[in-house]
C-alpha cells in the first residue's frame, strides 16, 4: 500500500525533497478541528480564496483559483473561506464539484459585504455561485453597517443572520473585523456570534484593542487572516526567533508561525497557489511550541506594527 508521502508525490508530481512530513493521516483525511459553540467542528487551517485572487465584480471563472482550491482539497484541507466581495465564490463552487469530495465533508464559510442591507438575498446569491444548499458559516464581513449607508442597522443585520440560521441556509453565524464595542452591541441578541475573523499575526496581535482576549472570553472562535505577514516583512524582530525555532524543530518559518497562531488558540487561514506551500501550511503535526517559545514570538512581534487591511478604519491604532 502506498504511504501518504507517495500518494501526495504521485498526485502533485513533486520531488521527494518537498514532501518531508511526519503526518500519517490519509491524503483525504479530515483536517484537525476547533469546536464551535453549537457543537459543530470547524477544520483548520482554512484555505482562503481572497487577497491574491480578489476580483470583485468579475463573473468570469479564474481557472488558477479553481485549480488551487482543488489541490488544497486533495491535500486534506476541509475548510474553504470565501466572501461575496472576493468575487471567487463561483470558483469555489466549481472546485468543490471537481474535487469529487462530498459536500458534507467540506466546511464552507462565506461573508456578506456589499449587499449587507439584504443579507438573505446576498446569501441566496452566494449559494447559487457556490452551487450548494447551505453554508457552514456565514459572517458579516465588517461592522461598519449604518442605516444611512446600507438601509439597515448593525443590530438588524445580525438579527437577519440569526433568522438565516433558523431557516437552515447556514449552520452557524459570526462576524469579521469586529471590535469590542461592536460585539457589545449584539450582547442582548437571541444568539451571539460564534466566530470573529480578524487580521492577526505576530506584528498585529490585536486588530483592535483587546479584541482577541475579549472574543475568546465570550466564547467566540477567533480566526486569523494574514497570519504569515511576517514572512514578507524580512528583517523584522520576529525573524531571529522564528528561524531558531525552525532549526530546532526541523520546520519552515511558516509552519512555526502557524503553530504560534494555534498556540494562541486562534484558527489560521492561509492561501497559496503552490501545492508544496499548501502542503507545508497544512502539515502542522508532530511538534508543539513551549509556552516560553510562544511568549518569545509575542514579545518580538510586539516590537513592530504591520496592518495590511482596514487601514482607513483602524489605521490609527498602533497597539
Amino acid at each position: 500500500m502506498l504511504n501518504r508521502l507517495q500518494l501526495i508525490k504521485n498526485h502533485l508530481q513533486l520531488p521527494s525533497s518537498t514532501l518531508r512530513l511526519s503526518q500519517t493521516r490519509s491524503i483525504h483525511a479530515m483536517a484537525p478541528t476547533f469546536k464551535l459553540p453549537s457543537g459543530a467542528v470547524i477544520p483548520y487551517p482554512a484555505f482562503g480564496t481572497g487577497t491574491k485572487w480578489y476580483k470583485p465584480g468579475d463573473p468570469t471563472i479564474n481557472r488558477a483559483v479553481v485549480d488551487a482550491i482543488v489541490s488544497a482539497l486533495k491535500l486534506g484541507y476541509r475548510h474553504i473561506d470565501a466572501a461575496q466581495t472576493y468575487g471567487t465564490e463561483g470558483e469555489v463552487g466549481v472546485a468543490i464539484k471537481e474535487s469529487g469530495i462530498p459536500r458534507e465533508e467540506i466546511f464552507i464559510t462565506t461573508k456578506v459585504y456589499q449587499n449587507v442591507g439584504d443579507p438573505k438575498k446576498a446569501l441566496e446569491e452566494s449559494l447559487k455561485l457556490l452551487q450548494i444548499d447551505y453554508v457552514d458559516l456565514y459572517l458579516l464581513h465588517h461592522p461598519f453597517i449604518t442605516e444611512e449607508k446600507y438601509g439597515i442597522t448593525l443590530e438588524k443585520a445580525w438579527e437577519t443572520l440569526i433568522e438565516l440560521k433558523a431557516a437552515g441556509l447556514t449552520k452557524d453565524i459570526g462576524v469579521s473585523n469586529w471590535a469590542v464595542g461592536d460585539l457589545e452591541r449584539v450582547e442582548g441578541a437571541k444568539e451571539y456570534p460564534a466566530v470573529n475573523q480578524i487580521e492577526f499575526n505576530p506584528y498585529l496581535q490585536n486588530q483592535t484593542p483587546g479584541i482577541v482576549e475579549y472574543s475568546q472570553k465570550k466564547g467566540l472562535i477567533v480566526e486569523a487572516f494574514t497570519p504569515l505577514v511576517s514572512l514578507t516583512e524580512k528583517g523584522g524582530p520576529v525573524d531571529e526567533v522564528v528561524d531558531k525555532l525552525a532549526t530546532k524543530y526541523g520546520k519552515d518559518a511558516g509552519q512555526i508561525i502557524l503553530k504560534w497562531v494555534l498556540a494562541r488558540n486562534v484558527l489560521p487561514i492561509t492561501t497559496s497557489a503552490k501545492p508544496e506551500r499548501q502542503l507545508s501550511n497544512f502539515s502542522l503535526d508532530g511538534f508543539e511550541l513551549t509556552p516560553e517559545e510562544v511568549e518569545a514570538i509575542n514579545v518580538a512581534g510586539s516590537k513592530k506594527h504591520v496592518r495590511k487591511y482596514w487601514t482607513a478604519e483602524y489605521g490609527h491604532i498602533t497597539a
